[in-house]
């Protein structure tokens, strides 16, 4: 029987873990300033514990994460069965000269070593300072579409007598 979502244990299954390192970008949903809901795909890092993205320092997302830290990620994949992690968690962010580390991993990730050392070449020009958004998870969830499905669909399949 699968893990109930919603324990950090779940990072450890072995769709998360797909998940966490696939070459795709996360979607981090957070709300504005004035209350109403983003979505914005970002490359991120997974370094064991939290989930890493690097910004410049004027970046519009950093004055909504301080004001409200909360957010919600899903990192899904594109073909079927779709394989999707869904995560809560609060951001902390911290100011560092030059690009973080972990910017650099996830360049290399989704470009490849000669493609994201193209695209850091250019950056460091145009960015002497980073912004570290470092959110620990909190709360985690799986959908395989084999053994986790949504929980309605959970519901259905229970109330038909666990076809």
């Amino acid at each position: 029987m699968p893990t109930k979502q919603g324990g950090l244990e779940l990072l450890n299954d072995p769709v998360a873990q797909e998940m966490l390192q696939a070459p795709f970008p996360m979607r981090l949903a957070y709300n504005w300033t004035d209350g109403t809901p983003r979505v914005v795909p970002i490359g991120f890092h997974w370094d064991g514990t939290d989930l890493v993205i690097g910004s410049p320092p004027g970046a519009p997302k950093l004055n909504a994460l301080q004001a409200n830290p909360k957010v919600a990620i899903t990192i899904d994949s594109n073909q079927m069965p779709y394989h999707v992690l869904l995560i809560r968690g609060t951001a902390q962010m911290t100011t560092h000269e030059g690009i973080i580390p972990e910017y650099t991993a996830y360049c290399f990730r989704y470009m490849g070593r000669e493609g994201g050392e193209a695209w850091l070449q250019q950056v460091s020009q145009l960015i002497k300072t980073m912004v570290r958004i470092a959110i620990r998870p909190e709360w985690v969830g799986i959908l395989d579409f084999d053994t986790r499905l949504p929980s309605a669909v959970e519901r259905a399949i229970e109330a038909m007598g666990g076809a």
